[in-house]
């Protein structure tokens, strides 16, 4: 029975905001409530609420106050060059856009964190895909994808928690994982392509000269239209004629780019260099004299999340405690900046307590428990020398529809002992473990992807069913290569 009610949970859970018949705060709190109700243990629901939100209650820390640090990185000019250098490549071309897009969300994820790579790449890109009316959630989706693959990364989590789970050596599982990580990643650049061809044939290619151009007649009609971009026929080259704030692939129009004329012209453009820059560079927060302050600031502080001296939640206290200090030494000055960012904190930090209730009352429950055992019992047992391959797969629905924690330290060492009995060692049961990575972080129990989404203005409905299909496919990928290189 429990098994049939978390599968319903979770179900329910991903029609009701797929179908945006509820938010997703409330869809967190309110469906394993009353699911809690049925399985006849309402009374503790307390106390589950309260293991989940003691449980994820340093992610929350964490990414509230790493949305302050790399918010008022943002704000001094630290990623201004590697923005410049993106949109230098991109141009006013949709297709290197999102090419664009998937090669910045591989590089920031370097540093292991989904929050921090998303929130630098959302910052990076959504100016210019607002202001050229491309589709919002494109740019979710390959940031997701992008770096789900990269999420592999021994410091990244996954790895090292199968490596702990299994008592096995990190670079051992890793290294040998690089060449279908790889494919994985080229996939994902090609589909991002093939993404960008098609927002390219939407709206066509427009040269830096004609966007400029086509701002300023947008800019004057809304200020005589009270400010609204609804209904702006658009004037692209080549383009469909689509009004202003379509969306081709399924986002909304309060997601995807509506009203894109409406940015004030304090920055975009003024004094731009090439044009189209997608952060203001007159903008007063800049601070180019402490810019290798910052800089080194931020090296010190992802080398040290990265060897783990500190917890990273502390890492970002002292990290945004130090950046607003020393950038803004006036307190009116550092209460702006807070106050800048606090629609992020709150709308992220809200969505990582709410998913603390679902969390809570999955585990609490047992259902968990009971989901993941089912699956384990229904493979026949003529799998068994296949339990690599099937550990792979299981992936993909397991890791979406439960922590990394539940998976790794529950799950697979169950599969890991299944796959010995057939003579398939720990090692390749711990590689297929990382197949389903790109489907994850897209998972509504990743805090990271409300970042991705809340910083985008993209309904996470949306979001989800366009990327679902895709990164299962870049997971299947990896797993084909896996098994053709003989990793897997």
């Amino acid at each position: 029975m429990l098994t049939i009610l978390g599968f319903a949970m979770i179900a329910t859970f991903l029609v009701l905001i797929m179908m945006k018949k509820m938010s997703p705060i409330a869809a967190l709190v309110l469906i394993p409530a009353l699911f809690c109700v049925f399985v006849g243990k309402g009374a503790q629901l307390g106390d589950y609420v309260i293991d989940g939100v003691t449980s994820l209650a340093p992610t929350a820390a964490m990414l509230m106050f790493a949305i302050v640090y790399f918010g008022v990185m943002i704000d001094v000019g630290l990623f201004d060059p590697i923005v410049r250098g993106i949109l230098k490549f991109c141009k006013a071309d949709p297709m290197r856009i999102v090419v664009g897009t998937a090669v910045l969300a591989a590089i920031v994820s370097l540093d292991g964190d989904g929050s921090t790579t998303f929130m630098i790449t959302v910052s990076a890109m959504y100016p210019l895909y607002k202001r050229l009316k491309m589709s919002l959630v494109v740019m979710t989706g390959v940031a997701a994808m992008a770096n789900g693959v990269m999420n592999t990364l021994p410091w990244g989590g996954p790895t090292a928690r199968a490596a702990t789970a299994l008592k096995l050596d990190a670079s051992d599982i890793f290294v040998p994982m690089i060449p279908a990580l790889l494919v994985g990643l080229l996939f994902v650049f090609g589909l991002s392509y093939v993404l960008g061809v098609r927002e390219r044939r939407r709206l066509g290619v427009l040269t830096l000269d004609e966007v400029l151009e086509e701002e300023k007649e947008t800019e004057t009609v809304l200020v005589g239209a009270g400010g609204s971009g609804d209904g702006k026929v658009s004037m692209r080259k080549g383009g469909t004629g689509a009004t202003a704030g379509s969306d081709a692939t399924g986002g909304t129009g309060g997601t995807g780019g509506a009203g894109s004329g409406t940015d004030t012209p304090d920055g975009d453009t003024t004094g731009a260099d090439d044009g189209l820059q997608g952060l203001d560079p007159n903008r007063p927060t800049l601070r180019p004299r402490l810019y290798w302050f910052n800089a080194l600031l931020t090296v010190v502080l992802l080398t040290a999340m990265i060897m783990e001296w500190l917890p990273i939640p502390v890492l970002f206290l002292l990290g945004a405690a130090l950046a607003l200090s020393v950038n803004f030494p006036h307190i009116p000055d550092q209460k702006a900046r807070i106050a800048a960012h606090a629609d992020n904190v709150l709308n992220v930090s809200g969505m990582v307590f709410a998913a603390a209730v679902f969390t809570g009352v999955l585990q609490g429950t047992g259902m968990v428990d009971h989901m993941a055992k089912w699956m384990v019992d229904v493979i026949p047992g003529s799998m068994g020398p296949h339990m690599a391959l099937v550990t792979g797969i299981l992936s993909l629905p397991l890791t979406y529809f439960m922590s990394n924690d539940g998976f790794y330290f529950g799950v697979l060492p169950v599969l890991a002992e299944a796959g010995a009995a057939h003579g398939v060692s720990p090692l390749e049961m711990a590689r297929a473990s990382l197949v389903g990575q790109p489907l994850h972080m897209s998972s509504p129990l990743v805090p990271a992807v409300y970042v991705l989404v809340g910083m985008a203005k993209v309904e996470f409905g949306d979001h989800t069913r366009f990327v679902v299909k895709w990164a299962a496919l870049t997971c299947l990928v990896i797993l084909a290569a896996g098994m053709l290189f003989g990793i897997i």
